[in-house]
């Protein structure tokens, strides 16, 4: 954590005077006045720190409620990412910790002096100083001769002046086709998709960055593909299950990839566009002779195999100039010539330890590479010099597992690699000059690992894990003719959601998603179409429709607990009625029942729907509740645990029973219908049972078998239609970080 009571202070591309609320980019003033500012000043004076929420709710929006502060601070965080080139998904500067705050994670200069921002350029950038004083001066001397000279002078120092201009004119011009990359300072660092298709890993980028190979599981067959970068058009090279680790010669003219047959990791090579696959035999490539190994001075001579040298793991990297294959061997890191099928080691890895992913740096000078320690002792990065003769050199040590090969950015001073620290495997970036400052490029909670950087076009891909969770819908009246059928899709990459419920006149569709980066509700047509949505407060869940189809009421979780809030769908902003959660309307829309444990245990409450005092329902334990069609009974969930009772109780107050009958998988798998319940629960094996209980029969009959336990249960008032939610398919997806810096 940094605390520092100077006004100026610099990170990456950007200087700030806190004092005069100025911010420049290259020199640059950029335009950031407000919450934004004020923002950007609490973040950079507690850098490395959490602000919380609440702590600038405080500082900044003293008056306001807490929805016009969850509106105004999401608006506000935008608007400052917008003005850094910022994004919430890969964040270089303002890192978001989900319902708690944001924190500043990049290296800030703090200044004592105050020099022009003007001079405070990248110098991995500004290869060529473009003379722009030149102008002025010319032009400032044409100014104070202009009293004392002849017209003659008077037009020669213009046309002085005309022609320095054109000349950096020019000089610009022609850096910047040079080298187009230097105005991607001033874009928008974007992440999306890579691929149009899901199932792949090892993404490996081209030499110039336009294209990339990557294993994939396709329709066609799994083995290696390529693809150039914003295309649908996939072109397979190879057709095996067991290729994997693509990377390409500096020509881009082949691609060597592992392949893993009868327990052992061959290397291969393959022409990019699509030539014949060919095997580096024990001849040429893959094996080598004892006799063609040159030892390491710093390291001890071992006898090997004379059949040669198979890599143990198939991720690998070829060298900048051509001329070599790095790849893991018994004990250590190799190098494999792919012209005359010469191998040497040039680490030799402890007796302990296993070293892999090697990858050369930009230049070719060193190969960087992870030692795993098989006695319980922390991950490690090190580095070797290419050339051999010198011991290897630690980086850093890694208090996670590190997941995936390391990479070098672009420029050589950064290294980039997965570590699951926290948890799930995410990407970090770590200075060569500072390697214990390590900042998150992706936000935990999705596993990413497997990045890629480009060594030219400021890209980087990283693979990452969906496990999205989808709306299905089943047509009770048809059941026995017409499965499950899916809704929508993915409405959520995590464990929460999606809640889905049918607005009571049967047109519409309540969920939550956090497809847009914060879990929100969202409104869609009853069969899922033409989404948008309705909320932008950060953390809202439970949605449940007013019974006249025009409001929902849901929970939004805020740093002073949950919320009970209302929003119409036709215009105004969302309204805080109490603290509490799992809201439901009365059937007369007169009341909001919610769970609370304002009393030191929960129970259910209920609330005037248009504010007021809020009334206890429930005397002995409580949690979600629904109001019966017909306004006389109160039915709940005894607790949130799993498989908890339903009991109810008089709208009026009084005796509170349980349902015996009704035992659902979790208190939000069943709903209130015309004549009973439906609810969801685990029986039949791993099955999932849907049943209906009849309140005039007093009985319970199976209506369908789901493939899963559902969390979430919907159905329209009519009992005839559900929705539930289910969890998709595991896959990995491809991303794509444009202007990566």
């Amino acid at each position: 954590m940094t605390r520092n009571e100077s006004s100026r202070a610099r990170f990456g591309p950007y200087e700030v005077d806190l004092h005069t609320q100025e911010l420049w980019k290259y020199g640059t003033r950029l335009k950031l006045v407000g919450q934004p500012f004020e923002i950007l000043a609490m973040l950079l004076r507690t850098t490395g720190d959490l602000v919380t929420r609440d702590e600038m709710r405080s500082r900044l929006w003293p008056s306001d409620t807490f929805v016009d502060f969850n509106h105004g601070l999401n608006a506000a965080v935008n608007k400052l990412r917008e003005a850094l080139s910022d994004s919430a998904d890969a964040p270089r500067y303002v890192e978001t910790l989900p319902r708690r705050g944001y924190r500043f994670i990049a290296k800030v200069e703090w200044l004592s002096a105050s020099p022009s921002p003007v001079a405070a350029r990248d110098p991995a950038v500004t290869d060529i100083e473009v003379p722009m004083p030149m102008v002025s001066t010319v032009a400032e001397a044409a100014a104070e001769e202009r009293p004392r000279r002849e017209p003659f002078f008077r037009y020669l120092m213009v046309a002085s002046a005309v022609v320095s201009l054109l000349m950096v004119g020019s000089i610009v011009i022609w850096y910047v086709r040079r080298e187009p990359a230097l105005s991607a300072h001033a874009m928008v660092q974007r992440t999306r998709p890579l691929l149009s298709v899901s199932d792949t890993s090892h993404p490996s980028f081209s030499p110039d960055g336009n294209s990339v190979a990557f294993f994939h599981e396709g329709l066609q067959g799994a083995g290696i593909y390529v693809t150039r970068v914003g295309s649908d058009q996939l072109q397979q090279l190879t057709n095996n299950r067991s290729d994997c680790c693509p990377v390409w010669s500096p020509d881009g003219r082949w691609i060597a990839f592992a392949r893993h047959t009868d327990d052992e990791h061959h290397i291969y090579t393959v022409a990019a566009d699509g030539g014949s696959e060919q095997k580096r035999d024990a001849e040429r490539a893959v094996t080598a002779r004892s006799a063609a190994f040159a030892p390491v001075p710093t390291a001890a001579e071992h006898e090997l195999d004379t059949g040669g040298v198979l890599p143990r793991r198939g991720e690998m990297d070829w060298s900048p100039d051509g001329k070599s294959i790095a790849f893991s061997g018994p004990a250590g890191i190799y190098l494999l010539s792919p012209d005359n099928s010469a191998v040497r080691r040039i680490v030799e890895s402890p007796v302990s330890a296993e070293d892999w992913g090697p990858e050369f740096s930009p230049d070719g000078s060193q190969v960087m590479f992870v030692r795993n320690w098989q006695i319980g002792e922390p991950d490690e990065l090190w580095v070797v010099p290419s050339a051999g003769g010198a011991a290897p050199t630690r980086l850093l040590s890694e208090r996670g597992r590190i997941t995936s090969p390391p990479q070098w950015s672009s420029d050589g001073r950064f290294v980039i690699f997965s570590s699951n620290r926290t948890g799930h495997p995410s990407l970090y970036r770590v200075p060569l000059d500072s390697p214990d400052y390590a900042a998150a490029i992706t936000q935990a909670g999705t596993p990413v690992w497997d990045p890629a950087v480009s060594r030219h076009g400021y890209r980087l891909a990283y693979e990452r894990l969906l496990r999205s969770l989808s709306i299905w819908q089943l047509d009770l009246s048809t059941a026995g003719e017409k499965p499950p059928y899916l809704l929508v899709s993915s409405t959520s990459d995590t464990d929460q959601g999606p809640g889905p419920q049918f607005s009571p006149d049967g047109k519409r569709l309540a969920y939550m998603s956090d497809r847009n980066g914060t879990m929100e509700i969202w409104i869609a047509n009853r069969d899922g179409s033409n989404p948008f949505q309705l909320t932008a407060v950060g953390g809202a869940g439970t949605p449940r429709w007013s019974p006249d189809s025009q409001a929902i009421a849901f929970d939004v979780s805020t740093t002073n607990g949950e919320k009970i809030v209302t929003m119409n769908l036709h215009g105004g902003g969302p309204q805080e009625l109490t603290e509490g959660e799992c809201p439901s309307w009365s059937r007369d829309g007169t009341w909001i029942y919610f769970v609370s444990g304002r009393t030191g245990e929960f129970q259910v409450w209920k609330i005037p729907a248009a504010g007021g005092t809020p009334l206890q329902v429930t005397r002995h334990g409580g949690h979600a509740a629904l109001e019966s069609l017909d306004g006389k009974y109160v039915y709940y969930a005894k607790n949130g645990m799993a498989e908890p009772e339903i009991w109810r109780v008089s709208v009026e107050g009084g005796e509170e029973t349980p349902m015996p009958l009704v035992r659902p998988g979790t208190w939000a798998s069943w709903q209130v219908v015309e004549g009973g319940i439906l609810f969801v629960g685990p029986s039949l094996g791993h099955q999932a049972v849907l049943s209906y209980f009849d309140f005039a029969r007093n009985r319970t009959s199976t209506v369908a078998v789901l493939e899963r336990t559902p969390f979430w249960l919907g159905a329209t008032t009519d009992g005839k239609t559900v929705a539930f939610d289910q969890p998709g398919r595991e896959q990995t997806q491809a991303m794509l970080v444009e202007n990566f810096r």
